[in-house]
C-alpha cells in the first residue's frame, strides 16, 4: 500500500549493498535519500547500480521534486517519467556539436602540426 504524503522511513543497515537492497525492493521508487560521509558510498548510491528512485538524494531529505529536475517516479509511484518534466527527451538525441568558424584549427594545448 502506498501512502500519498509526507512520510520519512529511516533505517539502520550493515552495509551499503544492504542499503540498496533494502531500498531497491519495495514497489515504490519515487524518493530516496543516503545519508553518508563515504564519497565512494555517495557516488555508488546515485550510480547505475545504487538507488533505483526517480530522484536520488546524498544528505538531504527526500524533500520532494526540483521544479526542472527528472521528475515523474519510477515503479508504481508518481506518473512515471512519462508525465514528468523530462518526457520529451525521449524523442530527442543528445549530441555534442561543435562548429570552427575560424580560419586556423584549433589544437589541445601543447599539440604542434609542423608540415
Amino acid at each position: 500500500e502506498e501512502y500519498f504524503c509526507p512520510i520519512l522511513f529511516v533505517q539502520r543497515y550493515s552495509s551499503l549493498e544492504e542499503a540498496i537492497q533494502i531500498n531497491n525492493s519495495v514497489p515504490q521508487g519515487l524518493s530516496s535519500s543516503l545519508f553518508t560521509q563515504n564519497v565512494s558510498n555517495a557516488f555508488r548510491w546515485i550510480g547505475p547500480h545504487g538507488s533505483d528512485c526517480g530522484i536520488v538524494n546524498v544528505n538531504i531529505g527526500p524533500s520532494g521534486a526540483e521544479i526542472g529536475g527528472a521528475f515523474g517516479g519510477e515503479k508504481q509511484t508518481g506518473g512515471g517519467r512519462e508525465s514528468g518534466s523530462d518526457s520529451w527527451k525521449q524523442y530527442m538525441r543528445r549530441a555534442t556539436c561543435t562548429i570552427n568558424y575560424g580560419t586556423k584549427m584549433p589544437l589541445a594545448q601543447g599539440v604542434n602540426f609542423d608540415l
